[in-house]
């Protein structure tokens, strides 16, 4: 944090409260303190570490983590993305792909994820055929809907040098475009953001 953010926290903080005591006395002092402290605890809560991402495999064999937002099925696109992540067929290579279940705000407060899973999972069954297809043997996993949570996740179970984010022209969303810059600065294991059909 840069050194001149602190003063104009601590500022945005007190003056409210110090003013309400001024202005209208004690009660409202309080009720302006009462409600600060609800703003910072619900910002606190929502925040997101931003610390570094992952731990680098020491087998010294290739692993890579493939995150999905849609099925990849076109051999174009499967081409597409062995050459931005160096894949080869037959090489020592480990490849998993990640599906994020993208779950609906309805569907986010009635606590129903099963249709955003099986999405998910048919996305996977699509992705990992066409690799196979192509030579490349891939496991498959779905994931947290929010794309930086899901990669987290996934790489505290498996360690990948390289994680390559795949997003369709329609899905070059600003989600995931916010999500590649965040990972692209936090990630230990190199990464890329590759837009199918893009440059």
């Amino acid at each position: 944090m840069t050194a001149w953010k602190l003063p104009l926290i601590v500022a945005a903080i007190t003056v409210p409260i110090v003013g309400s005591f001024l202005i209208a006395g004690p009660p409202a002092g309080f009720l302006a303190g009462a409600l600060g402290v609800v703003v910072l605890l619900v910002v606190a809560a929502r925040m997101r570490p931003m610390g570094p991402i992952g731990e680098l495999p020491g087998d010294g064999r290739h692993h890579l983590l493939l995150v999905v937002a849609s099925p990849i099925e076109e051999p174009s696109a499967v081409r597409q993305i062995r050459v931005a992540a160096g894949l080869e067929p037959g090489a020592d290579t480990e490849v998993r792909v990640l599906a994020p279940a993208r779950i609906g705000f309805l569907d986010r407060w009635a606590s129903d994820v099963g249709q955003a899973r099986d999405e998910a999972q048919r996305n996977l069954v699509a992705t990992v055929a066409a690799l196979a297809k192509d030579g490349i043997d891939a496991e498959a996993r779905v994931g947290d809907e929010d794309f930086v949570q899901a990669v987290e996740d996934q790489l505290q179970t498996y360690p990948a040098d390289e994680v390559v984010l795949v997003s369709a022209d329609p899905d070059a969303s600003e989600e995931a475009e916010s999500a590649a810059a965040e990972l692209g600065s936090r990630l230990r294991a190199d990464f890329r953001h590759v837009v199918l059909g893009g440059e």
